[in-house]
């Protein structure tokens, strides 16, 4: 009786030993297994040109609310840094936070400089208002060039980015995908066919849905972000569930390949 005992546990030793292997296995495949990637630009062929590419020309208007930055070199150094550290500095007003070093454009469309006092700014475009700038300044300076950038214009990156952030915007625009790439790109749950911008237009908000798969990308005025634009990344709801499915697969074989693996050890002590 004893030695059919031990027959029948060696012969489920075995057996199990089998089973372990066989889960070990399908374990080790699930494992390596990854989801179909998706990627930019897959309707663009090999070798080709691209016609149409929207171009980077626009050029937004200086508004009440604006805080910009304006830098002064000349051949009157003193003079440049008098003003350059005249920059003052602006309260808790649009977002930005007090003690922000830049010149806020106030509600009457003028900004307080050095030498030149109250100065109408809202109206005009950045390069127009450092033109404008550097003739009212020969009187002070020689040779005076002016840079003015906006400190306040941003960018809202939401949704299946690696980082997710508020992103400065010193100029008009930026490049989508240079929004992207500072973000951290798109995460592997996020969807390149489709990524929203959000855009207001006075007292109206536009959506848009890009496809970053499709060459179609460099044709579409929505390539260029602007101020206020709210870009978010679809996330791929099919490729989240796979993920989800595969990590708790892995979870329940790596449980079950534990428990047999304990059970032939206590099984082969028995026989011993």
């Amino acid at each position: 009786m004893h030695n059919n005992l031990f027959s029948s546990l060696a012969s489920n030793s075995r057996y199990l030993r089998f089973v372990f292997i066989f889960i070990s296995t399908g374990f080790l495949f699930t494992s390596c297994l990854t989801a179909k990637n998706t990627y930019y630009f897959k309707s663009i062929k090999r070798d080709t040109t691209i016609t149409n590419f929207v171009t980077s020309d626009l050029e937004t208007k200086i508004a009440p609310g604006d805080n910009i930055s304006i830098v002064v070199t000349s051949l009157s150094k003193d003079e440049d840094i008098i003003f350059n550290q005249a920059a003052g500095e602006v309260s808790d007003i649009a977002g930005l936070v007090a003690g922000t070093p830049g010149f806020l454009v106030r509600p009457n469309g003028t900004v307080l400089l050095h030498r030149l006092g109250d100065t109408k700014a809202a109206g005009f475009t950045r390069k127009e208002f450092a033109l404008q700038l550097q003739k009212d300044l020969l009187p002070y300076m020689k040779d005076p060039i002016v840079n003015v950038n906006y400190i306040n214009h941003k960018v809202t990156v939401l949704g299946a980015v690696n980082k997710p952030q508020v992103l400065n915007l010193q100029g008009e625009q930026l490049p989508l995908l240079d929004v992207l790439v500072a973000s951290g790109d798109i995460s592997t749950a996020g969807k390149h066919s489709d990524v929203m911008i959000i855009r207001e237009e006075g007292t109206t908000k536009k959506v848009k849905h890009l496809d970053l798969e499709n060459q179609s990308i460099f044709n579409s005025p929505w390539y260029y972000v602007q101020n206020n634009d709210i870009v978010y990344v679809v996330p791929d709801k099919e490729k989240a569930d796979r993920l989800e499915r595969r990590i708790s697969l892995r979870t329940t074989l790596s449980l079950v390949a534990s428990s047999v693996s304990l059970l032939i050890i206590i099984i082969d002590r028995l026989l011993k």
